[in-house]
Order: C-alpha cells, then sequence, then structure tokens
C-alpha cells in the first residue's frame, strides 16, 4: 500500500466502562509513529455519544473532541467497549455506526466493541475476533458470525483486536499496512516489546499461560473440550484423539489440573454457562443445551453445587438495570 498524502483519520468512540489499556496501546502507536516519521501520519480523535466525558473500567476519565454529531472526516473509526458491552448498545449508536459504514469508513472494535459491531450488523460476512472471555457469548448469540480466538483480526475494512496488549500488535499492523514495516518495528523498540505479533498469534488462555509449552498433551485435551461444549466428548474419546491412554490422561490432570479430566470438563461448561448467564439474554434452558446438559434441573443442581446458587438467582443477582439511548 502507498503511504497516505494526507494523515490517515481515526476516531475512537468510547462507550461507558471501555478498556483503558486497549484505547491507549491504540492511540500510543499512532502517535509514536508521528514522531519517529518527524510528519502528521496519523491524526485521532476521542468522541463519546453526547461529547460528554465517561468513565473507563477502571475510573479514570478522559476530555472527549466530539460527539458523534459533530466529528467528522474520519477515516477509521474504533468502538472501544469493555465492561457490559450488550448494556452499551442502542438504536442511536447502531444508527451513528451504519451512518459511518454508508460513507465508506472503516470500522473497528477494540476489546468487546466487536460485540457493538456485531449486534448493529456490521461484521455479517467478515472474521472477527473478540477478548476470550467473551468468546463463548459472541458465538452463541452470533451463530453466523466467524469468531476466531486470534489476537486481532483485519478484514477488509473490518478492525476487530482481543484488547489489553493485542491492540498494539493491530495498530502495528496497520501502520506496517499503511507506511513500513520498518516504521512498526521502531515503534516496538521505543515501547520496549520483544516481538510484534501477527494475526495468527492466537490469544493466550489462562491455562496456557499455566503449563506453557511443556505439556501439549493436556493443553491439546483442554482445547478439544473447549471446542466441545455444546456436545461433550467422553475422557475415552479424548484420548483416542490425542494418542495417550485414558490412565496416562487421567495422572496428567491429576498431575497438573488437580483434578479428574470429567471434573475439568464440568467446570468448563458450568463457566461458559455463567457467561452465558450473564452476557445473554438466554434463557436457562437454552443455555443448559449449549453447555451440554442433559436437563434443565441436572443443569441447575450442578450449577448451584459449584457456585453455590441455582442459576436464576445468579442472573438476578448481578444482573443490573441497562440502560439504552433512544
Amino acid at each position: 500500500m502507498k503511504p497516505q498524502q494526507q494523515p490517515l483519520r481515526f476516531g475512537f468512540l468510547l462507550m461507558p466502562k471501555y478498556s483503558m489499556i486497549a484505547f491507549t496501546n491504540s492511540v500510543e502507536p499512532l502517535r509514536m509513529a508521528n514522531r519517529l516519521s518527524e510528519k502528521k501520519l496519523y491524526e485521532w480523535l476521542v468522541i463519546t455519544m453526547d461529547g460528554d466525558p465517561i468513565a473507563a473500567s477502571n475510573g479514570l476519565m478522559i476530555a472527549p473532541n466530539h460527539s458523534i454529531d459533530d466529528a467528522t472526516q474520519l477515516d477509521i473509526l474504533f468502538v472501544c467497549s469493555g465492561v457490559d458491552a450488550s448494556g452499551c448498545f442502542s438504536k442511536m449508536l447502531q444508527k451513528y455506526l451504519c451512518s459511518l459504514e454508508r460513507k465508506r469508513v472503516k470500522l473497528g472494535g477494540l476489546c468487546s466493541g466487536a460485540y457493538l459491531l456485531a449486534r448493529s450488523g456490521l461484521l455479517d460476512g467478515y472474521s472477527c475476533t473478540i477478548h476470550w472471555e467473551n468468546l463463548a457469548s459472541m458465538r452463541e448469540e452470533f451463530p453466523k458470525l466467524q469468531v476466531s480466538d486470534e489476537l486481532y483480526e483485519v478484514d477488509r475494512d473490518r478492525y476487530t483486536c482481543a484488547g489489553g496488549s493485542a491492540a498494539l500488535d493491530m495498530m502495528l499492523r496497520i501502520i506496517t499496512d499503511t507506511h513500513s514495516g520498518k516504521l512498526s518495528a521502531n515503534i516496538s523498540e521505543q515501547f520496549m516489546c520483544d516481538r510484534i505479533r501477527g494475526k495468527n498469534d492466537h490469544q493466550r488462555t489462562p491455562l496456557k499461560l499455566q503449563l506453557g509449552t511443556g505439556q501439549p498433551k493436556l493443553i491439546e485435551v483442554v482445547s478439544l473440550m473447549e471446542a466441545n461444549i455444546e456436545e461433550p466428548m467422553s475422557v475415552d474419546e479424548l484420548s483416542q484423539l490425542v494418542g495417550v491412554s485414558r490412565r496416562q490422561l487421567e495422572r496428567l490432570f491429576q498431575k497438573y489440573l488437580q483434578c479428574v479430566p470429567t471434573r475439568y470438563y464440568m467446570e468448563l461448561r458450568l463457566n461458559c454457562a455463567r457467561r452465558l448467564l450473564l452476557q445473554t439474554d438466554k434463557s436457562v434452558v437454552d443455555v443448559s443445551l449449549a453447555c451440554g446438559f442433559v436437563s434443565a434441573p441436572h443443569f441447575s443442581k450442578c450449577y448451584r453445587d459449584y457456585f453455590g446458587l441455582p442459576p436464576r438467582d445468579e442472573r438476578r443477582l448481578i444482573e443490573s438495570p441497562k440502560t439504552t439511548t433512544a
């Protein structure tokens, strides 16, 4: 791609409780690109729906430059979200994002901002990603979307990333595409990043962080479990697929995860169910089926035994009133 003749103009639309780390990891590479090149390669605006400051999930507030009514001449807009993305959706937001699409403005989502793009119907036919905590609910609510577990996805005029430090990797990719890989490498050095991760680097789950690369069979089995929540596999099927005996597999789980495979699988399914309960409007029955339970009563009993209260009580306890803008 040829270098931009005019500064590429970014907009960052902040939603309530947005991820500050994802936001700053997106803006700082643009600032550093301008500094190192000694040119104004990029410009950026901070936008909120009404032009008033909004608190990030850490409580800090940034004064915006514009509201959605007076933010003009954007090349790319990123929706910055975080906690409770579903509560941030509104018809006004959808109308604004769709108006930008009609103007051929490129659209992106930081962290759970991808959810708001999907809810607005703007990720249909695109590959996208989101933070691993939201992967299950994203796939359940939007079964036709191509949702990956990669750090970021760049698909034509859509940019989505898992949030956190993945935003930095995605922005370095954009800088490479619009200017040069050398500039991106220099920015990475300035930020003391040991390497620029590519889009095919998968998100690191807590298990991989815990075990590292020393137990590939165990990680492979857990990956199979995570990919087969709705229709759970038996321990014998899992052991055959990864090429270890059932007894050896049970020893691995006991040694490194301090439980038997069936217990670990059950906890995976229950934690997935909890995310669906708190992040979607699915009924308890639908959640139980999506997580591989043969009946709602059995699901409720397992859920209560593990979390200490039934799923309906969990949803009522944690669910807060969600406000939308007309």
